[in-house]
């Protein structure tokens, strides 16, 4: 411990100390891709070894993408059991992002290998579990095993924008991964939206609501 630098002292505190007491299976979960336009959000549940420390683990969004590729790989490989759920834009849709989000936490634990017999969440209180949780606020950069799933989480829903961008070329889902930047609204305002837009947020929704218009002026001249 006297060789750890605090911001890592801090980072693994959390675990060690329900290591300490007793417990063995201390599970981390966090999303990736909750303000996206587009795209799913992807839920990520991750157990390492008690003690295990890896060189460089964080936040996923403090790191960059070739870190959190690297890191992904130690994780895959160290994981005493990891599960990765993605909840579909039509899920959002119907259910809000919060309730998508808890609906693909809830598929992690219940898909996961290894059951816990701690939960370290980000941010988002699950009431349902009946296995002992806490709900820590930014907790992918205070909390290992959360930066552990939020780098599963974010390196998968990467790689997945990355193919959809080769399905839907026109809206560079490669480089912004679905969020709102300036050239993902200006192709949805060239373009409208396409079948993995989020139809709910704002500002897709006013193009749905557009070219639901035109299909009713269209039905009506018919």
């Amino acid at each position: 411990m006297k060789n750890q630098n605090k911001e890592e002292i801090n980072l693994y505190r959390y675990e060690e100390e329900l290591y300490d007491n007793g417990y063995k299976n201390v599970c981390g979960i966090d999303e990736a891709g909750r303000g996206p336009l587009a795209g799913p959000v992807v839920v990520a549940a991750c157990i390492m070894p008690p003690f295990l420390r890896i060189d460089g683990i964080n936040d996923s969004k403090q790191l960059s993408e070739k870190k959190r590729e690297e890191l992904y790989k130690i994780i895959v490989k160290e994981a005493l059991a990891y599960s990765v759920v993605f909840i579909n834009e039509k899920d959002i849709d119907n259910l809000n992002i919060l309730n998508a989000t808890k609906k693909g936490m809830l598929k992690c634990l219940e898909d996961i290998k290894v059951k816990p017999d701690y939960v370290l969440i980000d941010a988002v209180e699950l009431t349902e579990l009946k296995v002992e949780s806490k709900a820590i606020i930014h907790g992918d950069a205070l909390s290992a095993s959360i930066a552990a799933a939020s780098i599963l989480a974010k390196v998968t829903r990467d790689h997945y924008m990355e193919a959809m961008d080769k399905k839907y070329p026109n809206y560079g889902f490669a480089r912004h991964k679905g969020y709102g930047t300036k050239a993902h609204l200006e192709a949805l305002e060239k373009y409208g939206p396409c079948a993995i837009h989020r139809k709910t947020f704002t500002p897709v929704n006013k193009y749905f609501s557009k070219q639901l218009s035109l299909d009713l002026d269209i039905e009506d001249k018919d």
